[in-house]
């Protein structure tokens, strides 16, 4: 790994922690580096608060100020150069005056897009761009997801039996064991929606909310043969819904499928068998395996789009 690469990596490191906060902003971590040593970091907190640049400048110690004139700022996206809720970081960080700034990936908002980084160009700062680049556009998926296409990033979530039912001859079926319900009640706090066919939001009324996890509930969709699939996606891009989760039915799921409209799919295996029921929905061609863990006997599977441009292996 060079030296560019694990300042990134701590970069990344740092940006998770803004998973809840940071959206509808990117999450973005930023590290200050002056000969083999770390001066000053930070990320992005909470929209409307301070960017991750801004927070790595404030860290840093009064004694170590004069410092920056030979520094190093690794930044995991883009710094911004426009006036949006706060001021732009390219100014901050030209007003510095660091010697050169590596940034992970280019900020695909319309209002950025290679602003930042010619901003800081044109100051005479030394900029290099593309360092863990899959990795900085992976953290940010849904962002990226809805910026360049116009919809939420979607992630496809069903519990299946190891015979491959997801339901018991029609019946309910508790397949997920405590741990698997803890996490997925943890992803449900880091998306901003979650939909479920109208059958099973009339048979089952699924609450869809975060209870053995802390965050914010997802907004509840449920879909509807009067309201098709793009259209949908084009009402959730306008409330500015960045990620969805699907949890319906094998109908809803294979409607999503047949339509290409899916980003990730997570599934999760119980080492139970039944009779007979609703067979899973099957998995597209395309799907490959990032993930793979066991969780008491249980395990779930995490698939990405073949052309998703996901690292080969998550943390």
């Amino acid at each position: 790994m060079s030296e560019d690469e694990k300042y990134m990596r701590r970069c990344l490191q740092l940006a998770a922690n803004g998973i809840q906060g940071a959206r509808p902003n990117p999450m973005v971590g930023a590290v200050i580096v002056v000969n083999g040593r770390i001066i000053g970091e930070g990320y992005h907190v909470r929209c409307g608060e301070g960017h991750a640049e801004v927070n790595a400048f404030a860290a840093v110690r009064p004694e170590d100020e004069p410092l920056l004139k030979d520094a190093t700022l690794y930044v995991s996206l883009e710094p911004c150069s426009h006036y949006g809720k706060t001021p732009p970081c390219a100014d901050l960080i030209i007003r510095k005056g660091v010697r050169r700034v590596v940034v992970g990936c280019i900020d695909p908002f319309a209002e950025v897009q290679g602003r930042g980084v010619k901003k800081l160009q044109d100051a005479g700062i030394e900029v290099t761009v593309g360092v863990l680049e899959k990795d900085c556009q992976w953290l940010n998926r849904r962002f990226f997801t809805y910026h360049r296409e116009h919809r939420p990033y979607i992630i496809l979530k069903w519990a299946q039996t190891v015979n491959g039912f997801i339901d018991d001859n029609g019946h309910a079926l508790q397949i997920s064991n405590e741990q698997t319900q803890m996490l997925g009640h943890q992803l449900r706090a880091e998306e901003d929606a979650i939909l479920v066919g109208h059958t099973t939001d009339v048979r089952e009324r699924p609450q869809l909310t975060v209870r053995h996890w802390h965050g914010p509930n997802p907004k509840r969709v449920v879909l509807t043969h009067d309201r098709p699939l793009p259209q949908l996606m084009d009402d959730l891009y306008q409330h500015g819904i960045q990620s969805l989760i699907v949890e319906g039915g094998r109908q809803t799921h294979e409607s999503f499928i047949a339509a290409g409209l899916w980003d990730e799919i997570r599934v999760e295996t119980a080492p139970i068998t039944v009779s007979g029921g609703t067979s899973a929905p099957q998995l597209p061609a395309e799907a490959k395996v990032i993930d793979q863990k066991s969780y008491n006997k249980n395990t779930v599977i995490v698939l990405a789009h073949s052309s998703s441009g996901a690292p080969e292996s998550q943390p």
